[in-house]
């Protein structure tokens, strides 16, 4: 448990195992407690880091501080805060506004990068369709329900609840919060991408559809596409076994 300085903020993060680097980077529903299911297999052969982006968590930073724009910044710090040069960077949602910016502005410091359910800020016409729609499915149904598949609290009751307390513990975060905005990545900027990119969708991702994950992908040079079957738009959460054998594969194949 540690807290790196980058500018007006606290960054939290924990260190987990050792070996190559493996960041995870958290979505708005989420903050470092996400990973619970990942962090214990992947830090038997892995330096896994966890980190709470600035407002979640327990990172401190102001609310009127919360940029998206600072992301990647937040994240280098994290990186020399924690000595490590080179990671692989997995990202949920939010953070894959995080993941491809850094993988963009700092090539060196990334090795891989997984964009899991995330359009990662590309700005192309569907995406931002698609968070118009996310941001009145999060004001209908809240976070933790849009975020999940329909029937998952049918089928794990304890896991859905453990999701919306998870979310709830993100008590400093703007209440107005939305994808848009700075962190925008034009189509252009990506033929610059160096680093390996998994682009992961999911059957019932009803935030960011498999059409709009795979268009994403088409415009990553040499990326990768899986589709996950049964979950919604948190299958690290949901199907955890799958998400995490889908990453490591991507992982083993370096």
């Amino acid at each position: 448990m540690a807290f790196a300085k980058s500018g007006d903020a606290s960054i939290f993060y924990e260190v987990h195992g050792d070996g190559p680097a493996v960041v995870f980077a958290h979505g708005r529903g989420g903050n470092a407690a996400s990973w619970w299911r990942q962090v214990p297999s992947f830090a038997s052969d892995f330096k896994v880091i966890v980190f709470d982006h600035r407002c979640f968590g327990r990172s401190k930073c102001a609310t009127e501080a919360f940029d998206r724009e600072k992301f990647d910044v937040d994240l280098l710090a994290v990186l020399d805060d924690a000595g490590v040069d080179r990671a692989v960077i997995v990202c949920q949602s939010m953070g894959g506004w995080t993941g491809l910016r850094m993988a963009l502005r700092h090539p060196d410091r990334v090795t891989r990068l997984v964009l899991s359910n995330t359009p990662a800020g590309v700005d192309i016409p569907s995406v931002r369709q698609a968070l118009e729609h996310a941001q009145a499915a999060f004001a209908a149904k809240g976070v933790g329900g849009a975020a999940l598949a329909p029937d998952f609290p049918t089928r794990e009751p304890a896991a859905a609840y453990l999701y919306r307390h998870i979310n709830s513990l993100n008590h400093q975060i703007p209440k107005a919060l939305a994808y848009g905005g700075p962190g925008w990545v034009t189509p252009s900027e990506l033929s610059e991408l160096k680093a390996p990119t998994l682009v992961i969708g999911s059957e019932h991702d009803g935030i960011f559809p498999t059409p709009v994950l795979r268009e994403v992908a088409e415009l990553i040079p040499g990326a990768d596409f899986v589709e996950l079957p049964v979950a919604g738009h948190s299958p690290y959460f949901e199907i955890p076994d799958e998400f995490n054998a889908t990453v490591r594969r991507f992982l083993e194949a370096a």
